[in-house]
């Protein structure tokens, strides 16, 4: 019996890399690995992740060295930090600057009227090392490139400095030396240079999310063993410690409170803006910050399990990936270069032979070469997805992946499941309605019926029990019908805790009698069980009815995606009245009451024919299928892990006007990927026709290639200025 190899997940790191040509040609160099099934090389954080079967990692490693790049296993948990101090490219862009300022200054005083040139020999001897020391790394990967029998922005910008450089070589030594161009081939290697620089160092801002993120991960932690306190590293803490606290101090773990009260500032871990009251029983997340009191927390999660792991891998996940849209401009790059390299022959060949100026030919295929680099196009993307995700992630939004991003702008319809989303999810028993029975024992045997499960409304009739002093009866041969209610044998009867529907379908007799009653207190906006005895008498026994606050924010969130132009509904297992009731209170434009677990995601489904793109928003596991049905998914982080892991998008505090927050920032998103990609086309589009025509010097090329990787990056990073409306002023 043959056995499936185990799915691997690599993190990989990589140098080199330039443009989307580059991007694409990593891609193919992994996907022929033996047992790689799929790769994502992402330009922008320079890093691949790959998903194989079987450990391949060193033959992944080798097929990317192969391919003319420089590839390491990414280190777990310690994003790359900017570098102290000035480091090489710094000081080579400083160099190159200072060696071609004497070569620019007669081109600039041409400008007005004068008329002066440095010796050949002296223009030789500046502009060779910034050829041949600072331009060195184009020609390394340039040479790659070449041996991959691919092309690359190094191989555009290599061929036409070097073209330049030649061209004033050879007339220098043929002594003449009126028309010399080494201050092309010096000022492009400089621009080019120059720009990278300032891109690495945009490049740095939009991975800002992921390093004050990891900045919060404190390096030690006071725990208590023994009867004392003692400190140590955050490594050493186990899950059941018992960790100390003390005000001001950053909390090292995720832990549960067992002593003390303080307030707890949670807001670069979950966005919330005001201090949250801590109490024993509350649960306190790593990072965030201990305000005024001493607290005593159990360890809950560590390390790679803790919510900060959590929010950091989900945060670099969703940087990394690739977008759809990125995966056309990476087909796009793939035919670039070479189609490049035949402009500019062409351009030579046209020149050189329609009007006999080989010098003006060689000069105006030098401009094409410059100007058509694909950086811009390859960072496109990826830097707004970048910038947008660690914005979400600031105002405590988790997105998944890149993929999800880009399609929550086309969300048309927002549904919303109730309970704990909309409401506080913590309902209470508000009425028990009698019928022939005492109210006491009518809870007596509520409670007994519901002691085994942790439905919300169970946790209200045992809450109202335990209030109240009533003795809970014992029940046996327990049995769940999820949506519809929990049926079990009391004191040889069969009573269940049901819904309208369910209480019809055990044949329970007489329930018109109840209805008028019913109807009453779901006007009223409360939830409503029916308790029945199934056995031996078919009975309404008590009608309890349920009232769940609906949250602060609730109203305003509606309005917000309403006025964003998109259609609220609410999609509840409640029944009727209520769920009509708090759609009218909240303003929702369409309500589905009654819908079982298993029927949301059909309700999802009609809602995608009637009018488009549907995000659900929910906070249970019976939302889980619901959420994976939408076209994207949104899930409370208060609510439970299923609903997380299904969900593209997850808030990371149970605040619904977050939702609107994230399509927000999608379109923003989606608007700033589509100017940059428009920039970085127009630079191309209008400017090698203008090379090839002989309107652009190669001077003038390399400082718009330059320009488009620049300001795609610095138009993404715009991003970084979003603030939500209750922040802005």
């Amino acid at each position: 019996m043959s056995v499936a190899a185990e799915v691997d997940f690599l993190d990989l790191r990589i140098e080199g890399m330039t443009c989307a040509s580059c991007v694409a040609r990593v891609e193919r160099a992994l996907l022929k690995v033996p047992g790689v099934e799929s790769a994502t090389v992402n330009l922008a954080t320079e890093t691949a992740t790959v998903v194989a079967a079987g450990d391949v990692r060193e033959a992944a490693i080798a097929a990317i060295h192969e391919a003319g790049y420089e590839a390491s296993m990414k280190e777990a948990e310690k994003p790359v930090a900017p570098p102290a101090g000035i480091d090489r490219g710094t000081l080579e862009l400083a160099a190159a600057s200072i060696l071609t300022a004497p070569l620019v200054v007669p081109m600039v005083a041409g400008l007005f009227g004068a008329h002066w040139m440095l010796p050949a020999w002296l223009q030789w001897l500046l502009a060779t090392p910034v050829q041949f020391v600072v331009g060195a790394r184009f020609y390394r990967a340039a040479w790659k490139a070449l041996a991959a029998r691919a092309g690359n922005m190094d191989l555009l910008v290599a061929i036409g400095t070097t073209a330049a450089y030649g061209l004033s070589v050879y007339l220098a030594l043929a002594e003449d030396t009126a028309h010399l161009y080494f201050e092309a081939s010096a000022v492009v290697i400089t621009l080019v240079r120059a720009g990278k620089w300032l891109e690495e160092r945009a490049k740095r801002q939009t991975t800002e999310a992921i390093r004050a993120l990891s900045a919060l991960r404190p390096e030690t932690a006071r725990v208590l063993r023994d009867g004392a306190e003692r400190v140590v590293p955050v490594a050493a803490v186990r899950v059941g410690d018992l960790v100390v606290v003390l005000p001001g101090d950053r909390v090292p773990v995720d832990g549960e409170v067992t002593e003390g009260r303080s307030h707890v500032d949670e807001s670069l871990v979950t966005g919330e803006g005001l201090p949250v009251a801590k109490s024993p029983g509350s649960r306190i997340t790593g990072g965030s910050v201990n305000a005024e009191g001493r607290l005593v927390a159990r360890t809950v999660a560590v390390g790679a399990e803790s919510t900060l792991a959590r929010i950091i891998r989900a945060v670099e996940s969703a940087q990394a990936a690739k977008a759809p849209i990125q995966r056309l401009v990476d087909r796009v790059s793939e035919i670039f270069v070479p189609a490049v390299v035949a402009v500019a022959l062409v351009t030579v060949l046209a020149w050189g032979l329609g009007t006999g100026n080989w010098e003006a030919a060689i000069l105006n295929a030098v401009a094409v070469l410059v100007i058509a680099c694909p950086c811009a196009l390859g960072l496109a993307t990826p830097t707004a997805v970048m910038a947008g995700t660690g914005v979400a992630a600031r105002h405590g939004i988790l997105i998944k992946d890149a993929e999800a991003l880009e399609i929550a702008h086309r969300a048309r319809v927002v549904a919303f499941d109730k309970t704990g989303t909309l409401t506080q999810g913590k309902p209470s028993l508000v009425e028990v309605v009698a019928q022939g029975i005492a109210r006491e024992e009518a809870l007596r045997l509520a409670a007994a019926v519901q002691r085994g499960s942790t439905h919300p409304l169970a946790r209200a009739v045992l809450e109202a029990a335990a209030r109240e002093s009533v003795p809970v009866a014992a029940a046996t041969d327990l049995r769940t019908a999820a949506g519809r209610g929990v049926e079990a044998t009391i004191e040889a009867r069969r009573i269940a805790v049901a819904s309208r529907h369910w209480a019809g379908e055990l044949a329970v007799r007489d329930m018109e009698a109840q209805e008028a009653e019913a109807s009453r207190l779901a006007s009223r906006g409360l939830t409503v069980s029916w308790l029945v005895e199934t056995a031996p008498n078919a009975q309404v026994l008590a009608l309890l009815a349920f009232g769940d606050a609906v949250k602060p924010q609730s109203a305003a969130a509606v309005a917000r995606l309403r006025a964003l132009g998109l259609r609220t509904v609410l999609v509840t297992g409640d029944n009727r009245g209520a769920a009509e009731a708090a759609g009218r209170g909240l303003g929702i434009d369409e309500v589905h009451a009654e819908v079982l677990p298993e029927d949301k995601a059909a309700v999802v489904a009609r809602l995608r024919e009637m009018h488009g793109t549907v995000a659900m928003v929910g906070d249970g596991i019976n939302d889980a299928p619901a959420l994976a049905a939408a076209d994207i998914g949104v899930a409370m982080g208060t609510g439970t892990d299923v609903a997380m892991h299904t969900a593209g998008i997850t808030l990371m505090r149970g605040d619904p006007s977050l939702v609107a927050d994230a399509l927000d920032i999608s379109r923003r998103t989606h608007a700033k990927i589509w100017q940059n990609l428009f920039w970085a086309f127009a630079y191309n589009v209008v400017g090698m026709p203008l090379a090839a025509l002989g309107m652009l010097s190669p001077v003038i090329a390399g400082a718009a290639m330059a320009l488009s990787s620049v300001s795609v990056v610095s138009n993404a990073l715009l991003l970084a200025r979003w603030k939500a409306p209750g922040d802005r002023r």
